[in-house]
């Protein structure tokens, strides 16, 4: 009886509507089956439903089609601009009352507009930005950002949870999952391209990808690992170098760039990062610990005459 009653409880699977299906957004809406929810779908080319609709999805026509469908709209397309071409022609009574999650990459200013955009139109809106591959989505590994009304957030966290293991709420400013998205793929690349220019120059003396990528793994953990008091003396705006002076710093940069022009390799990545340091040095920060590095990453760039 205990058992009957809690199900009689629970909560329906919340309705959702899916537009893009993109690999992302095919594996959005595939784990929104998965885990129960009613699930329309839309997509420009409509045979990249077919799956889908052969899984329990339905099928809509139409972007209007697919929001009056559910409540819940879920938006995973190419950019903003998509965006809006798909849903500006809704008409505002479709949109009033339903909430968007847009889970589509693209700036903070974007992200903030559309809320605005959102809002005349009677419509909730919650930006989103991804952190995961589509295969990781509707797993543990997945984690989603959220930002925007917190009520709207708890209120849709149920559905949120289905899609990623990890869902954690930013704050009310809907440009915020866009600035951290930006942030966090900026540290993926560089730390790509370090171990990149590691490659090459390991590759000058027969050493493999593989061979060199075992002992890089093992210095990643140690990089982190310096991240969390690092933040401490950025957010204190003070610079002890506890470990290693910015002038220790750049003599090892120097010997990067030299060591990939004498074997070479291509050094404009490790001279740009020194071109900053020197920067630095420069304004009198040589003494102080590598977070003051800080100072020339809030710093715009110069721009050409």
């Amino acid at each position: 009886m205990t058992t009957d009653m809690h199900a009689e409880n629970a909560p329906a699977p919340v309705p959702v509507a899916v537009l893009g299906l993109g690999l992302m957004g095919h594996a959005l809406a595939a784990a929104l089956l998965r885990a129960g929810h009613p699930t329309t779908v839309w997509n420009r080319t409509a045979a990249k439903a077919d799956d889908l609709v052969a899984a329990g999805a339905v099928r809509a026509g139409t972007p209007a089609a697919a929001v009056a469908a559910a409540p819940l709209v879920i938006a995973c397309v190419t950019d903003y601009d998509a965006l809006h071409t798909f849903l500006d022609p809704v008409e505002d009574a479709a949109l009033r009352g339903r909430t968007l999650v847009n889970l589509t990459t693209g700036t903070s200013a974007q992200a903030r507009e559309t809320a605005a955009w959102a809002a005349g139109r009677g419509l909730t809106y919650l930006d989103g930005a991804i952190m995961a591959t589509p295969p990781a989505i509707g797993t543990a590994d997945a984690t989603i950002v959220v930002s925007g009304p917190r009520a709207d957030f708890d209120r849709h966290a149920p559905v949120l949870h289905a899609l990623a293991g990890d869902t954690p709420y930013l704050g009310a400013d809907h440009g915020l999952t866009a600035l951290y998205e930006m942030a966090v793929v900026g540290l993926m690349w560089s730390i790509l391209n370090g171990w990149l220019q590691g490659a090459a120059l390991l590759g000058t003396a027969g050493v493999s990808a593989a061979e060199y990528t075992a002992v890089a793994a093992k210095g990643v953990p140690t990089v982190t690992g310096w991240l969390p008091g690092y933040a401490k003396q950025i957010d204190s705006g003070t610079f002890p170098a506890d470990d290693a002076t910015l002038d220790v710093h750049r003599a090892a940069m120097a010997h990067l760039v030299q060591e990939s022009e004498s074997l070479g390799v291509n050094a404009e990545f490790p001279a740009l990062i020194k071109s900053l340091a020197d920067r630095a040095a420069a304004a009198g920060h040589g003494g102080e610990g590598y977070p003051v590095m800080i100072e020339e990453f809030r710093r715009p760039a110069a721009r050409p005459a």
